[in-house]
Parts: structure tokens; sequence; C-alpha cells
């Protein structure tokens, strides 16, 4: 970060300071507050920052943004401390002329983040949103990051509801937007695929008018909004003949996919380290947003080639005897979907089985049984030999698997699951792992091959 002036910073948020100062640093969290920052009282849930202001002040904190004076403090009172937060970010992002890329979607924001800013790494001094801070506490922290030295950034923007996705764009500025997808993820909040994609496209509201955006066109909801925006509009896809950016021959490997996008005539051949028809298609609006940002085609597809899976998110590994497809960070029936087609196409040897160890989707509201359901038809047309089911809801996944004949077995104890994959698990089987993150199925891989390694 920056410096800036107290007296800005107040400015910025409709207050005063009682003394003026300087500082280089704002934090949130007393844990780890660097001497001579700026301290931003947050109310949490659980937790309320006012509560440790003393704390800061004695860890060595210039100021604080406050709801209330505290005597003998240098206080910056406002009557939010969390819009404030947003405003000061909105401030310090403002004082940079930069690319600013906003990522948001269903399914795929994290993977297709790393994409882009790979991508634009090639070129550019490229800042990224870094692990989960895509709210309205970490989007701030990721922006006071920026310094002179950037010239572009790719922000992700997560939410789980209406107006989050309009206060988190209006704070970072966008001058261009990506949407990945439009799925079920938080229509518990939102009420419905539609609610969704109004929610996503809040996206626009920090955005200048001629600002680009960049959409999924082999997603229905995103193809026909595309025709609605006023704004220049970006498509890509596989299977829409109408995208700007479409990827063909395509073709899949153990453990990369090679692919060829189409583009005004041209056309350049992509090797990804990464299976799945979702990461082409990630692949392909980062070759978009390259493009657009005058990377050459050479310069894109060597920067894509050296993308690495997280290793949570579909991240294939070898792992004692077995193949393993951890994709244990989030999961929604779409994202099911797209993990078991990397199963089905990934081909077992020498007698290997596909086993799907498949957990709760959280966050599904009253659609919950039916979405589970619906990814028991996706099971039921895989080749996964084996289902494992885990958790209550997914006993909803099992029991439609079933109808296809599949071999399902049961579980809502973790350390009966564990034991019963301990004891089924053959040398050569491919083994998905894939649940939300509140499952946390990373234990029971730790578990089986602590013990097996």
């Amino acid at each position: 970060m920056e410096i800036l002036s107290l007296s800005e910073i107040a400015n910025a948020v409709g207050s005063t300071v009682k003394v003026d100062g300087q500082i280089n640093e704002i934090s949130t969290d007393t844990r780890t507050i660097p001497e001579g920052c700026l301290f931003v009282a947050i109310k949490g849930e659980n937790f309320d920052g006012h509560d440790y202001i003393e704390t800061a002040f004695q860890k060595g904190a210039k100021a604080v943004v406050s709801e209330k004076n505290i005597e003998g403090c240098n206080c910056i009172v406002v009557p939010n401390t969390r819009k404030a937060l947003l405003d000061i970010a909105r401030y310090y992002r403002s004082k940079f002329n930069i690319n600013l890329v906003a990522v948001t979607g269903s399914v795929g924001k994290t993977t297709t983040k790393e994409m882009i800013a790979l991508v634009l790494s090639e070129k550019f001094n490229t800042l990224k949103t870094t692990g989960n801070l895509n709210n309205e506490i970490g989007l701030p922290k990721t922006l006071f990051n920026l310094d002179s030295s950037h010239e572009c950034a790719v922000i992700e923007m997560g939410m789980s509801h209406f107006g989050e996705i309009s206060r988190l764009t209006r704070t970072a500025l966008p001058t261009m937007a990506v949407i990945t997808n439009i799925g079920f993820s938080h229509i518990e909040n939102l009420g419905s695929q539609q609610g969704i994609l109004k929610a996503k496209l809040e996206i626009l509201e920090g955005m200048d008018g001629s600002a680009p955006i960049f959409l999924n066109a082999d997603d229905i909801s995103l193809y026909q909004t595309s025709y609605q925006l006023g704004r220049e509009t970006i498509t890509f896809g596989i299977d829409n003949p109408d995208c700007d950016f479409k990827a063909t021959n395509i073709h899949q490997f153990d453990d990369y996919t090679t692919f060829t996008v189409n583009w005004n005539g041209n056309s350049k051949d992509i090797k990804l380290t990464a299976i799945g028809r979702h990461n082409v298609l990630n692949a392909l609006v980062s070759f978009a947003v390259g493009t657009k940002l005058g990377l050459t085609p050479n310069e894109i597809a060597n920067a894509l080639s050296k993308f690495k899976p997280d290793s949570l998110r579909q991240n294939i590994v070898q792992k004692g005897q077995q193949t393993v497809i951890v994709d244990c960070y989030n999961a929604s029936p779409d994202s099911m979907k797209a993990s078991l087609t990397v199963l089905s196409q990934t081909t077992p040897k020498d007698c290997g089985r596909r086993v799907a160890v498949l957990g709760d989707m959280l966050e599904l509201g009253e659609m919950s049984t039916k979405l589970h359901s619906m990814v028991g038809d996706f099971v039921g047309q895989s080749k996964a030999d084996v289902l494992f089911c885990y958790g209550v809801e997914a006993q909803n996944i099992g029991k439609v698997a079933l109808n296809y004949n599949k071999d399902v077995k049961f579980f809502t104890d973790k350390s009966q699951l564990n034991q019963a994959l301990c004891d089924f698990l053959k040398p050569n089987d491919i083994v998905l792992f894939k649940a939300s993150r509140g499952m946390r199925l990373e234990e029971t891989i730790d578990y089986i091959y602590d013990r097996k390694d």
C-alpha cells in the first residue's frame, strides 16, 4: 500500500480526524496489526472490533475508524465501519489508472481469476485476489495492495445476497468484467436462477458505460442477456456457434487438455495442464481478456501452459496406488456435473474402477432435495462404477443413482466413511472427492493416504 494521510481517509468517509498523519497499512485484525497502521473496527456476527481498539493502540496503531469516539484515541468516527472500509478502498483504488478485471459467477470464478491473472502477468505487473478475499472485507484488503508499479488487477467478487456485488463493484471500479455462468449457488437466498442472474449483473453498477463485459455464451441465461446490456459484450463458448471466442478440437488426456481457440477468423492451439470442459471455458475467457488487452496469441498460450490447479479444486494427483481427483473446496449441481465428467473421461488402468465420493452441497435451501436428486441423475449417466454418499442431503444423490443400477454406499458418519474407503479401494482406482467446503472431505483424503502411503 502507498502512503495515505489520515485527513484524506477522513474525507473519503465523510468524517474528520483529531490528529493528522500518514499511514501505509490498514488492518481489521489486531492479531496481525502492524505498527503505524490505521485500524478499522469491524463488527461481525460473532465479534466486535470495537472491543479491540485499546489493543490496537497498544500495538502501535496510529488511528482508528470507529462507530464511536474513544477518549484519548485518534478516531475517525463513522456511522458504519464496514461501509467506511469500502469507501476507503474505493478512494484508494481511484488513485490508480489501471485495467481492473472483475470476475464473478456461480462456478469457476476462482480458477478463471487465476488463469486471467496468469495471462495478464505475461505482459503486465498484475495484482490478483488471493485466497478467499472476495467479499466486503477481503476485497478492500486486496485493493490496499495496489501500488504504482501495478498495471493490471484481477479481482474476484463473491456474494450470497442481493446488493453485495453492487457494493463490491462500486468499490473496485472495474474496467471490464467476466461472468462465468449462472448456476444454483446461494439459491437459498436469491430465490431462483433469475435472481442469481440479477445479483451477478450488479457487477455493471461500478463500471463505466464503455467498459466491456465477457459472458459465457453456452449459458443460456447469459447469452440471452448479452443482447440487452447496451454495452460491448464479448462472448465465449464451446457449443454456441455465434460466440466471439470459440473452442474447437478439444482433446483430453490424463492430466492435460488441448484445444483450438477461434476468433475473428484467427485460430490458436492451446495446451492446458487441467482437464474438463469447464476449464476449457475458463481458459477461453482468459484468452479473450488477454486479446482485449493487447497480448499476442503466443503470449497467451505460453501463459496458459503454466497453469496449475489449486490443491483443493479439481486437482488430479497420484496418492498411494490410486489416482485422486481432489475437489473439496465447494460444490453445486454444475460443479458436481463438471467433476463427474472429469471422472468419466479419465480412464483407469489394469482393472481399476471409477469411484465417486460425493458429500452434501450446502446453502441450497428449499431446493436442496431436488438439486441433490439432479446430481443423482448426473451420477447415473456418468461412468462412475461406485458411489459413496456422505451426509444427510447426499443420501438423495444415492437414491436416484440406484435407479440407474449404480453400486451405492451411504454414510452420515465420517469415520465410518473413512474406514469403508480404506477397505474398498484397490490399486489403479480413480477416486473423485467432491462436496461443499463445510463437509471437509479433505480430512477423509488425509486419513486414507496417511494410513496407506
